[in-house]
């Protein structure tokens, strides 16, 4: 049975920085996909950002330029390092994974995603 628990959340101040982690374990497959996720109070979950099967990396305009996404090589472990962080993205932030389907190629989006973590807490302080 494929799990996924997030690690490294907590709180911080305005300015500071943060790395998350994400270990996707039951499976000695290799991820198709992962991406990281988040839900802040009265709003609607939205990417982060994403590693693509092909290892093509996208990140949400709200935090181009002060977030690096990076995986480990066995494709089971999946990091987020934030920096210059705000109260705006002080949210609960989730991990996705989804393997191969098969060789068909897929577009990996949030509602194609069959594995999520119960999420981690990030909490920013001005």
């Amino acid at each position: 049975q494929v799990q996924v628990a997030e690690y490294g959340g907590g709180s911080v101040q305005s300015g500071g920085s943060l790395r998350l982690s994400c270990v996707v374990s039951g499976s000695t497959r290799p991820t198709y996909c992962m991406g990281w996720f988040r839900q802040g109070p009265g709003k609607e979950r939205e990417r982060v950002a994403q590693i693509d099967s092909d290892g093509s990396i996208m990140y949400a305009d709200s935090v181009k330029g002060r977030a690096t996404i990076s995986q480990n090589n066995e494709k089971n472990t999946l990091y987020l390092e934030m920096d210059s962080l705000e109260p705006r993205d002080s949210a609960m932030y989730y991990c996705a994974a989804d393997y191969d389907r098969g060789g068909i190629d897929f577009t990996c989006t949030e509602s194609t995603y069959p594995y999520w973590g119960q999420g981690t807490q990030v909490t920013v302080s001005s």
